[in-house]
């Protein structure tokens, strides 16, 4: 009996469908080197759901520079070195600069955040209005914010020690909710702060988890209801509560300038952008409240990061109080110390290096196929900037893990300085980004941690504390992080214990703390716009529709 057209056309579908599936996971020919692979999984098995970035180093010193990870349907390029990013990244920027599928973190985010944005229109449309607020010239207005803030900084840390890690995070959150939006943040108890931090972690926690993964690689799985993937629901909920978190804070400072009630702020040139261009509100929302986040969490937890330094290496407070000492004497150090305090300078480089929050990077996109040494670098693929071994390998830092600022001894660079650097090998950290990605509030971030650095060191001691029961110091685990599994990290809290260096010292916080409330109102925010502070007139203008 014949065999129907029918019946061949559906063997030959259904041996099709197998050999696709049967293709699923492996890794072609050509590829960069990587781990074995498991039919369907590819290597997915293999990323580990607690500190990711040990195996990612692991796996970088096996395969080298560039390496390659099958995720199921997806490939992950990961550049492990220096001169890979720079080659890549940056040279090549003009099609790396993509960002992956990320499906529960678009959920969360409701497709507005800039980080996850693919490259195309709207992220360049954000991007040229951030660059306008934040570039070189522009970001010199936010010094009198900066020295306000830190002062105040001071003044709580030698108030109420044992809460250091709330103050840091106070002083980063409420300098940018001055740029931003023009408002002081004054409570270690404010809700707004508080949700920041709490909706941020729970955001790098859904995006690092494996089922965040087997989402992107999987996408069937998608059709799947709420009830078997509770975690998308969570991210739902979680967008609820960032979005009237963010778009509260952009209409908010959108109304009272209107009213011209409002202090000079980054919102100023938002709402010209939107009136201008015609963008919805959840979109200026989650532009400035991307920008709250960045400015808030990353200074924060890198300065966490440093005082934990600081416990782990006492000789190295020691060292930095001796230049201070030599070069300030008894006054509070500046912006204007900058070039005669090497050492400190070193420290702010170090944190940047020793304790990277983008551990992993966030991964970029490439929009073509490529070649790069000799392999085969597929449209589509994601590029992960290995930052935590590149950060930690022997061969560009000796005894990596060691908290030294020496080695920074010769090297002046701003982080916007040696990111463009054309020697690689010159690039001191990347922890904000690369190419097109690249961070556009380098220069506000090197302020905001040189001046907490220094005046840290120069009002306090930072000791381990001791346990009441054992009488032993409490020694914090470099190696503990928050979230175990995400995009960023920190150090998991700790105790330390904090105190004047001298009477004099702290009887001088106090003082310089009382001068700048001359310039605050009763309710503790600006009196007038600071002195210095730059921004161009602004003009009340009809608002756009709410979209």
């Amino acid at each position: 009996m014949a065999i129907s057209a029918i019946t061949v056309g559906l063997v030959a579908t259904v041996f099709l469908l197998f050999y696709r599936l049967s293709r699923v996971g492996q890794r072609p020919k050509g590829y960069p080197p990587g781990p074995p692979t498991l039919p369907l999984l590819g290597n997915l098995h293999q990323i580990p759901k607690k500190q990711g970035h040990l195996q990612f180093q692991k796996w970088a010193e096996e395969y080298g520079p560039i390496y390659s990870l099958i995720l199921g349907t997806q490939v992950m390029v990961v550049l492990s070195s220096d001169q890979a990013i720079k080659d890549l990244l940056d040279k090549r920027s003009n099609i790396y600069s993509s960002r992956p599928e990320n499906y529960l973190g678009n959920i969360v985010s409701g497709g507005f955040r800039m980080l996850l944005m693919e490259y195309g229109e709207t992220w360049r449309m954000i991007r040229k209005v951030v660059h306008n607020s934040l570039n070189i010239k522009a970001a010199r207005a936010y010094v009198p914010y900066q020295d306000l803030e830190n002062k105040a900084m001071l003044l709580a840390i030698l108030e109420q020690p044992a809460f250091f890690i709330d103050h840091i995070r106070r002083y980063s959150n409420s300098l940018t909710t001055q740029m931003l939006f023009g408002f002081r943040t004054l409570s270690i108890d404010d809700p707004r702060l508080k949700q920041l931090f709490h909706g941020f972690e729970k955001f790098s926690e859904v995006t690092g988890s494996q089922l965040a993964a087997l989402l992107n690689v999987f996408p069937i799985l998608r059709y799947l209801p709420d009830a078997l993937v509770p975690m998308r629901k969570h991210s739902k909920e979680l967008h609820r509560k960032e979005y009237d978190l963010y778009v509260g804070h952009y209409l908010e400072t959108k109304k009272r300038l209107q009213e011209g009630k409002a202090k000079p702020c980054f919102c100023v040139d938002l709402v010209r952008a939107q009136v201008e261009l015609g963008f919805s509100d959840g979109i200026a929302g989650y532009v400035s409240g991307s920008l709250l986040e960045a400015g808030s969490d990353t200074t924060s937890a890198t300065l966490v990061g440093f005082v934990q330094a600081m416990l782990l290496f006492p000789e190295v407070s020691k060292a930095a109080q001796a230049e201070l000492d030599r070069v300030c004497g008894d006054r509070l150090p500046d912006l204007n110390d900058l070039r005669d305090l090497p050492y400190i300078r070193g420290c702010m480089k170090e944190s940047m290096r020793w304790m990277p929050t983008a551990i992993l990077g966030v991964p970029h996109a490439v929009i073509r196929d490529d070649e790069y040494m000799g392999y085969k670098i597929p449209k589509g693929a994601g590029v992960m900037w290995n930052v935590w071994a590149i950060h930690n390998d022997p061969k560009r830092h000796t005894d990596p893990r060691r908290f030294d600022p020496s080695r920074w001894a010769h090297d002046s660079q701003t982080s916007a300085e040696a990111a463009m650097n054309s020697d690689a090998s010159k690039r001191d950290h990347f922890l904000f980004g690369a190419g097109r990605r690249l961070c556009q509030g380098m220069h506000i971030a090197d302020r905001s941690l040189f001046l907490a650095i220094s005046r840290m060191l120069w009002a306090f001691d930072f000791e381990r504390a001791v346990d009441e029961g054992t009488g032993k110091e409490i020694v914090p685990d470099m190696k503990e992080l928050i979230p175990e599994s995400g995009l960023l990290v920190q150090p998991k809290p700790f105790q330390a214990s904090i105190k004047p260096r001298s009477e004099r010292k702290a009887n001088q916080v106090r003082e310089e703390w009382s001068k700048m409330t001359k310039l605050l109102d009763n309710d503790m925010q600006w009196e007038t716009v600071p002195e210095g502070l730059i921004w161009r007139d602004y003009e009340p203008v009809e608002a756009p529709a709410k979209t």
